[in-house]
């Protein structure tokens, strides 16, 4: 089962390890679009992440369909503020 934890519109950043066959080194991601894979490659769970590049200087880059592991994106949710009584 999918636990995938991630907003449009957050920013992230993935490494080349946690990339399917990455042809560049680690990039930060602004993420448009998110998509389950029902294949599993390498025996994991994989999503597709649909955004922009973002640049070492801010700038946004060319668009970007990333196949990332799911573990990775279980490390980017935000803590939940808890209600106290």
């Amino acid at each position: 089962m999918f636990d995938v934890r991630v907003q449009l519109g957050e920013v992230i950043r993935i490494g080349a390890d946690d990339r399917l066959r990455p042809t560049d080194g680690p990039i930060t991601l602004w993420v448009t679009g998110v998509r389950l894979v029902t294949s599993r490659p390498e025996q994991h769970e994989w999503v597709w992440l649909e955004g922009v590049k973002i640049a070492h200087d801010g700038r946004s880059g060319d668009r970007a369909r990333i196949l990332v592991r799911a573990s990775l994106l279980a490390a980017h949710r935000p803590p939940r503020s808890r209600a106290t009584s």
